[in-house]
């Protein structure tokens, strides 16, 4: 293997003309410069340098050396560039994945302000519904946290307290409350929204359950968008976290549900392959700053 930093002496003495001018443009001492050429003639055998009146200049072998060897130094530019960009955050990628209410919500200005910051970073976004930290292969992971299983907290942290509401028509008598407790909902047909084993659903029925009834659903949905419209033909209520509700169609309002507030914890898990990535970092910050700025989260973010 030629070393290669001697070959970059070569290029510059090739490209300056002369030892002394090379010296002067990589710091070196013209004797420096001198021993560089003498190693790596040794290692190449070839003749480099040859007397030219008082002076030394490269010989047509050491310009043909040179030349030949541009390809590699423009490589190696490219190459310390992109160990910078990496560093500094400004290519790679990152994946992120998301519940679906809360990507609609929150992901878009992130990605948006992530892609202006960091042009060159591809952003892979995947949808899980729900997220499950233990097996998700994203690099930032959003997920609902079950019901009696709180979050690692040394692999994730609580992003957003997110509260139910109820969603009636106008003309319902629910919809003249400020509030409504729990129970107000017993006797009522339900509107399902959640695939029965996911962790938001467990959260809606661990709030029931401590209000002594069971939810009796008269329809099964799994989406929040189908469920709110079925809400508003009065067939049923649905019981929606805030994140889910978005705009709600004309005729039907949003009741926040109390005695016992239902509310599910939004979390982030981060693999810490890319905890330190300037990326990573900066999504942190901008999901922090899109919670703190939503009006339907009812805590503030806790810091991990």
């Amino acid at each position: 293997m030629l070393d290669v930093p001697r070959l970059h002496v070569l290029r510059t003495v090739v490209a300056k003309g002369s030892i002394r001018a090379a010296a002067a443009v990589l710091d070196y001492t013209p004797s420096a410069v001198s021993q560089q050429l003498t190693s790596l003639q040794r290692e190449t055998g070839l003749r480099l340098v040859e007397r030219a009146g008082r002076g030394i200049e490269p010989t047509a072998a050491a310009r043909v050396l040179a030349a030949e060897a541009e390809p590699l130094f423009q490589a190696m530019s490219r190459v310390e560039g992109l160990v910078r960009d990496l560093r500094d955050g400004r290519t790679g990628s990152l994946s992120i994945g998301y519940p679906a209410s809360a990507g609609a919500t929150w992901l878009p200005p992130v990605v948006a302000t992530l892609l202006a910051e960091f042009p060159r970073l591809r952003i892979d976004l995947r949808l899980a519904e729900p997220a499950d930290p233990e097996r998700a292969d994203a690099d930032l992971a959003l997920f609902i946290e079950s019901p009696g299983r709180p979050a690692d907290p040394s692999r994730a942290c609580v992003l957003a307290q997110d509260p139910y509401f109820v969603v009636v028509p106008e003309a319902d008598p629910l919809a003249g409350m400020a509030r409504v407790p729990l129970a107000a909902l017993a006797e009522r047909g339900w509107i399902d929204n959640e695939p029965q084993d996911g962790p938001c659903r467990q959260v809606l029925l661990s709030a029931c359950a401590e209000a002594g009834f069971c939810p009796r659903f008269t329809v099964e949905t799994h989406d929040y968008r189908t469920a709110i419209t079925f809400a508003g033909t009065g067939i049923g209520i649905t019981v929606v976290p805030g994140l889910g509700i978005g705009r709600l169609p004309e005729g039907l309002v949003a009741r926040p549900v109390v005695e016992p507030a239902v509310v599910r914890r939004v979390c982030v898990a981060v693999r810490d392959a890319v905890a330190g990535h300037p990326a990573t970092v900066r999504a942190l910050e901008l999901l922090r700053s899109a919670v703190t700025s939503d009006p339907c989260n009812a805590g503030e973010p806790l810091a991990r």
